[in-house]
């Protein structure tokens, strides 16, 4: 077989695998992204690039699962470590102009004046080892309007926290959200901002679950790995209360959310890690 024939057989074997590669993807858009280290315990809403209430953005960063109608994430999922962390100053916040075309993008003046403030999914200190990192959480589909006195208050705490295990060495994979409509900022309650296209969720809950160190993967979480998992209302009156007085369940989060998580982890020890409270 000539030189010339060999080529165009190959580059022809090249675009098959291609074009099934991408048939797979259409038949089982559930996989798109599914290769991300941010979403090792799964997809817990099945999130998908086709769907505008459920619309899958895999960043080298994190993953998240926003929705178009409501202008906030359903719910963010990273991974945390020492590696993640620095010092960097606060880069100003931006619409996210990767949307798809027609979409409205939230802007960061949409929050000004409501008391609410711009609460960060993936926090700004988890993110700030360089500068490419720090802009990503800065994109306004990882925000939501987050009461002052809970963003400032149990919720910061608990980010601090979550932050000092990994500096003590652990690795830690996080998945947060918010539920419902109706919080309770400066202002009194609202359901929604700039002019509705805003939701004001009620609730945020967060899962934690602490590996002894980076890299470890699924395969090394037993029943007695440490589970973080809590829910708080997002309201005013709450600044000085410790993260801790709202600890749940992973199974009470799943019955709030109609969420499934940590899909990836055995059933056995799955059902363990998701009874814990403590």
């Amino acid at each position: 077989m000539k030189f010339g024939q060999r080529l165009w057989q190959r580059l022809g074997m090249l675009g098959l695998a291609i074009l099934l590669s991408s048939c797979t993807m259409l038949l089982n858009p559930a996989s798109i992204g599914q290769d991300s280290p941010h979403l090792l315990l799964g997809n817990p809403s099945g999130a998908t690039i086709f769907n505008a209430k459920n619309y899958l953005i895999s960043r080298p960063q994190y993953a998240l699962s926003y929705n178009r109608d409501k202008g906030i994430p359903n719910w963010a999922s990273w991974q945390l470590n020492q590696n993640w962390l620095g010092q960097l100053p606060r880069p100003p916040f931006e619409p996210d102009a990767s949307l798809p075309s027609g979409w409205y993008q939230v802007q960061p003046r949409d929050y000004t004046g409501t008391g609410f403030d711009r609460g960060h999914l993936i926090p700004a200190a988890d993110r700030n080892g360089s500068e490419t990192d720090s802009k990503s959480v800065f994109v306004m589909t990882n925000i939501l309007p987050q009461a002052p006195d809970n963003n400032q208050g149990p919720w910061e705490r608990l980010e601090s926290y979550c932050r000092e295990l990994a500096r003590q060495g652990k690795e830690l994979y996080i998945i947060a959200g918010g539920h419902g409509e109706g919080g309770i900022g400066l202002k009194g309650k609202r359901t929604a901002i700039a002019a509705g296209k805003i939701t004001v969720p009620d609730q945020l809950w967060k899962i934690v679950v602490v590996l002894d160190r980076p890299g470890l993967g699924v395969e090394s979480l037993k029943t007695e790995t440490p589970v973080i998992a809590v829910i708080m209302p997002n309201q005013q009156g709450i600044k000085e209360m410790a993260w801790k007085s709202y600890r749940t369940s992973i199974d009470a989060i799943e019955q709030l959310t109609g969420y499934d998580f940590l899909t990836t982890v055995p059933e056995p020890i799955q059902s363990v890690l998701e009874a814990k409270a403590n």
